[in-house]
């Protein structure tokens, strides 16, 4: 077994996967070169489905090679924003949802992900990500748009509803080169069980 926790890409796709089943439903909500969308559809199997999205069309392309060379057809692409994911996927149906934020590796580094859309983003996940699902952020604060991403994400988690959400926090403390962090958040069953229950109870 590799050591994962000095690679923080992997540790955080290592517990992502504990959430998923063959047969499921999940996205990569930045799909860059499509290493996780590659690792996420053969998790899910070939009755299960992943929807890649990026807003960069060579990111999509790349990925979209890397998908049809291993011969894969659960993957679904969309050149569109992950605030978006709502257009195509319903409301609790997600096993997880993946974001790598940052800039494309290897492409235009003005190119990046920003705190607002990466909020209003993780909402939306949140929203489609079925109880018991998962949330992955890996987070970069080696540049200025992400240390500010960082930060605005950092704060909002921090808000989540303790009753609905768990939501984990990793560093590496003793790495000073400004290494990879995750952030996991989950969708607590009981809590939306009992939400449902008591909407019912009032038609």
């Amino acid at each position: 077994m590799s050591n994962l926790i000095t690679k923080t890409t992997d540790l955080a796709m290592a517990i992502t996967l504990e959430y998923i089943s063959e047969g499921d439903v999940v996205i990569d909500a930045t799909c860059g070169t499509g290493r996780d969308t590659m690792t996420l559809a053969k998790a899910v199997g070939v009755c299960g489905k992943v929807h890649a999205f990026d807003i960069q069309k060579s990111a999509l392309e790349i990925t979209g090679e890397r998908v049809q060379s291993c011969g894969l057809d659960n993957v679904e692409l969309h050149e569109d924003s992950f605030c978006n994911m709502g257009s195509y996927i319903s409301e609790n149906i997600a096993a997880a949802a993946v974001f790598n934020l940052g800039y494309l590796p290897g492409g235009d580094k003005s190119i990046t992900t920003t705190a607002d859309s990466t909020i209003e983003g993780l909402e939306e996940a949140l929203r489609i990500v079925r109880p018991g699902g998962i949330v992955t952020v890996v987070m970069y604060d080696g540049h200025e748009a992400g240390s500010e991403e960082k930060a605005r994400v950092m704060e909002w988690a921090e808000d989540l509803d303790p009753v609905g959400y768990h939501a984990a926090y990793v560093n590496l403390i003793n790495q000073k080169n400004n290494p990879p962090e995750i952030m996991w958040i989950t969708k607590k069953k009981q809590h939306y069980q009992e939400r449902r229950r008591g909407i019912n109870g009032r038609q």
